[in-house]
């Protein structure tokens, strides 16, 4: 496999695009927030919000678009995105630490996404999830570079879709009571949906791992028997 040779070019530019991202929120934190990061959030002019979610989704395109380099295959390519976001978000938060000395602790709640909506939730649930992908991608990559075939039939991939929207819907339902200016402290996140969201996505790559595939099965197809 093309992107497992790859591999530590991807993870070195995650590595520095997370650096890039980290260094972007020390500016605005300076500007919006010179005495520490907290909620309620402070206030941003339309215009600059518009700017932020542009620059999130330019991110995720330019991730996006060094993994379609990389592969040969749609599914390698969903693999090398896997590993390539997770470890950008995880060092994201190491550079952050770096910087400024935040977050204090791995239960401060941060603002993760904006994207259709502000994502919120404590920065142990992104980390978790960021862990999960890199050493999933980075297994099933290291698989199929030995040429050890492996698949996600459609009831696996029902599993990962599932999960990945009960991860997802833990990080938006409350996203207006967090915003609101009269709060000060966000509402208690919602572990239960983001376990069973993890828990999903941790069982279907565990049986996409332990499933043997035939040799002369086309090699990371995503919808094989």
């Amino acid at each position: 496999m093309r992107a497992w040779r790859l591999l530590p070019w991807l993870i070195f530019y995650a590595v520095a695009m997370a650096y890039v991202e980290s260094a972007v929120v020390v500016y605005l934190r300076a500007l919006y927030y010179p005495h520490g990061f907290a909620f309620p959030l402070a206030p941003m002019p339309p215009a600059m919000v518009a700017v932020e979610i542009g620059r999130e989704a330019a991110t995720l395109a330019m991730l996006l678009g060094v993994v379609m380099l990389v592969g040969t295959e749609r599914w390698e390519r969903f693999l090398a995105f896997c590993v390539t976001f997770g470890v950008w978000d995880l060092f994201y938060y190491v550079w952050l630490r770096l910087l400024l000395g935040w977050p204090p602790s791995l239960l401060t709640w941060d603002v993760l996404f904006l994207i259709p909506v502000p994502w919120i939730g404590p920065v142990l649930a992104p980390v978790l999830v960021s862990v999960a992908l890199v050493v999933g991608g980075a297994l099933l990559l290291r698989r199929g570079a030995r040429g050890e075939p492996y698949t996600f039939a459609l009831p696996l991939q029902v599993l990962l879709l599932a999960g990945a929207l009960l991860v997802l819907a833990s990080f938006m339902l409350d996203f207006r009571v967090a915003l609101s200016p009269s709060r000060m402290d966000p509402p208690p996140f919602r572990w239960g949906l983001f376990g069973s969201g993890v828990s999903l996505g941790v069982i279907a790559l565990v049986l996409a791992l332990r499933r043997r595939v035939p040799s002369t099965s086309v090699p990371a197809s995503p919808s094989g028997p």
